[in-house]
């Protein structure tokens, strides 16, 4: 069963269905967006007739499909949906009116469309007489199944995960600067699959010139490629030879330094086609970014979702200023000891954990384990 907690009691075949509907969905993850992920499954008699979700950003939605697999087996048949079915003309038309032609008689559904134009779907079935059960789900629950689409429709700056792969003592390195591989080739793909799903990837100055990362999903098969790379650079000084450098043609790259970087080094990147954007530093540490200003210049920039992948410093930075809204913990199975560099500085105590909760079961990639954190505030 889901973990997902509902404020619509459901018997156990609905709940059966309504997670099949939920788990499907998934499959759309890092290829619909700015859409939501969405999964349709069709029952009639017990009997599963057709499922879909929505596969890519402007093809048919998850109800649709599901009907064109169905055919005539459709009429009669009760659809269980992850999102409300939309209500508007938008790339495809409303889902609500193709459920309508093809007779379907009952239509449970996990979360309410928070569109303004697109929301409604629900209510339109109802007054044509179909039974509607739903939203199934709490806000909460709503908002771990769609982050990115939930968040967007009532923030004004972009959703922010932080990825941290880390060893049983809460060490990312086993020492301060030295590039440690913590995870092993299961987990590392993962997390190429989690890059898909987002707008963009950031990382700090110590991250940059310890790892030398691409930031690119490369150990997925070809889909969506995250809009930009974003480094937080307070003096705008990258070596020539990054490996960051290599796929601007492709995947942007947005430089973040200090109003005072030297213009120098900033010519030099401007010139190999990085993105400079000056701002201030923070009020509170002269050395460091304002990482509002930072995430609220993403937002101007249609970044609606950012992947912080490190380093510890930044990570804190957006924990203490409660700017984290999705954790992804990777921990692998050994420790690393006292001179490893803490993944968690002391600032960490000053941060409300409470209002962080488990978003789904964990998960298991070769010997190290996921667990998958989201920030809940009503």
């Amino acid at each position: 069963m889901s973990l997902l907690p509902d404020v619509v009691p459901l018997d156990r075949a609905d709940e059966v269905f309504l997670e099949r509907a939920r788990v499907i969905a998934h499959g759309g993850w890092g290829m619909v967006h700015p859409n939501p992920m969405v999964g349709c499954v069709l029952v009639k008699d017990g009997r599963v007739v057709s499922e879909a979700y929505h596969e890519v950003f402007g093809g048919s939605h998850a109800e649709v499909l599901a009907l064109e697999r169905a055919g005539s087996e459709a009429e009669g048949t009760t659809a269980y949906v992850s999102l409300e079915p939309c209500n508007h003309f938008g790339k495809t038309p409303p889902c609500a009116q193709a459920l309508l032609r093809a007779g379907v008689r009952r239509v449970v559904f996990g979360a309410t469309d928070p569109g303004v134009s697109s929301a409604g779907g629900a209510d339109t079935l109802r007054e044509a007489g179909v039974e509607v059960v739903g939203p199934v789900w709490n806000s909460r629950a709503a908002r771990t199944e769609n982050p990115f689409f939930l968040h967007t429709a009532k923030d004004r700056r972009p959703f922010v995960a932080l990825k941290l792969a880390m060893s049983l003592d809460s060490r990312i390195a086993s020492a301060p600067g030295v590039r440690t591989r913590i995870t092993g080739t299961e987990a590392e793909c993962e997390v190429h699959r989690i890059r898909t799903g987002f707008d963009s990837i950031m990382v700090g100055a110590g991250t940059l010139r310890a790892d030398n990362p691409r930031l690119t999903p490369r150990l997925v098969p070809p889909g969506r490629e995250p809009v930009g790379r974003i480094v937080l650079l307070p003096d705008g000084e990258i070596n020539s030879s990054a490996a960051i450098l290599e796929d601007i043609a492709t995947s942007p790259l947005h430089v973040f330094c200090m109003e005072s970087a030297p213009a120098r080094a900033l010519d030099r990147l401007e010139s190999s086609g990085v993105h400079i954007h000056r701002v201030a530093a923070d009020p509170k540490e002269s050395s460091l970014l304002d990482l509002a200003a930072v995430l609220g210049r993403c937002h101007e920039l249609g970044l609606q979702s950012i992947l912080c992948e490190g380093g510890a410093r930044l990570a804190g930075g957006l924990l203490h200023l409660s700017l984290v809204d999705r954790i992804y913990l990777f921990i692998a199975p050994f420790t690393l000891g006292g001179a490893g560099l803490p993944a968690f500085g002391d600032d960490a105590y000053e941060v409300e954990w409470q209002q962080y909760g488990l978003a789904c079961r964990p998960s298991v990639f070769g010997t190290d384990t996921l667990i998958t954190l989201d920030r809940f505030v009503d």
